[in-house]
């Protein structure tokens, strides 16, 4: 019987992923003679990390044959289209659907949900970071069509970011940074990466090394700008609710005449 294709490459996969966990497996005997932990516990966290050792390496081996050569082949598909633009809107499809799908944002979006006691729900946070990262990869993908210079936007971005921390909740900032890092999970960085070399490998005067990358850099950047102004909806939709509350009402007004 033939070796299936599609287990190609998972063992593989499966080793960098136990390599990866091994120091907290490594942690489980400290924890136990430090902290005397039930045993209940240790348990759970050895369940824990069985089923996350199988689940990222089923995560990890499907991104790796589902996206990453696919995505490539989009984009020289793309790419080969007469009107290059259309990249533009396709590339931010893609990035909307990549973030919505990447698991550690579905994480970061509960507990933020979770954190607050329902005062940020998850559904704002969720959209905010897949419309902002969606409108970024639309960027990246103009840069590759039109040869914009990556450090105009990148510069740009960070000195924008830079500028709205000084007014922006902390609770918010803090959100956001955090968000940079999870918005580039493996959805994002195999499907929108690859897409892109694809499109830098077949478009006349583009390296693929030198312009095919970057993509993700604008995906960590989204989240940074948009969460910190969204806070800042936030805090102006506090503000006047204050102010309303704060406001004598009509009936209050007659009790007092």
């Amino acid at each position: 019987m033939s070796k299936l294709v599609i287990f190609s490459g998972m063992w593989e996969t499966a080793i960098e992923v136990f390599f990866a966990l091994l120091p907290m497996a490594i942690l489980l005997p400290i924890i136990h003679f430090a902290f005397r932990p039930p045993k209940s516990t240790l348990l759970a966290i050895m369940k824990g990390l069985l089923l996350t050792f199988a689940g990222i390496t089923l995560l990890l081996h499907g991104v790796h044959i589902g996206f990453i050569m696919p995505g490539r082949s989009i984009g020289a598909a793309i790419g080969s289209f007469k009107y290059k633009w259309i990249a533009i809107p396709i590339g931010a499809l893609i990035g909307f659907v990549a973030v919505v799908a990447e698991p550690a944002v579905q994480v970061l979006c509960n507990q933020v949900n979770e954190a607050s006691s329902g005062t940020v729900t998850r559904r704002p946070i969720l959209f905010t970071l897949a419309g902002s990262s969606a409108i970024l990869v639309g960027l990246g993908m103009a840069r590759l069509v039109y040869g914009i210079p990556f450090p105009w936007i990148i510069y740009t971005g960070y000195i924008i970011a830079l500028i709205i921390l000084q007014v922006s909740d902390p609770v918010f900032s803090a959100i956001a940074f955090d968000s940079g890092g999870v918005a580039t999970g493996p959805m994002v960085s195999t499907l929108v990466l690859s897409v892109g070399v694809g499109l830098a490998q077949v478009t006349a005067g583009r390296d693929p090394v030198k312009d095919g990358f970057g993509l993700v850099a604008l995906v960590a950047l989204a989240p940074i700008l948009s969460i910190m102004v969204l806070g800042r909806i936030y805090n102006r939709k506090d503000d006047v609710d204050a102010t309303d509350s704060e406001r004598p009402h009509c009936s209050d007004r007659q009790e007092g005449v």
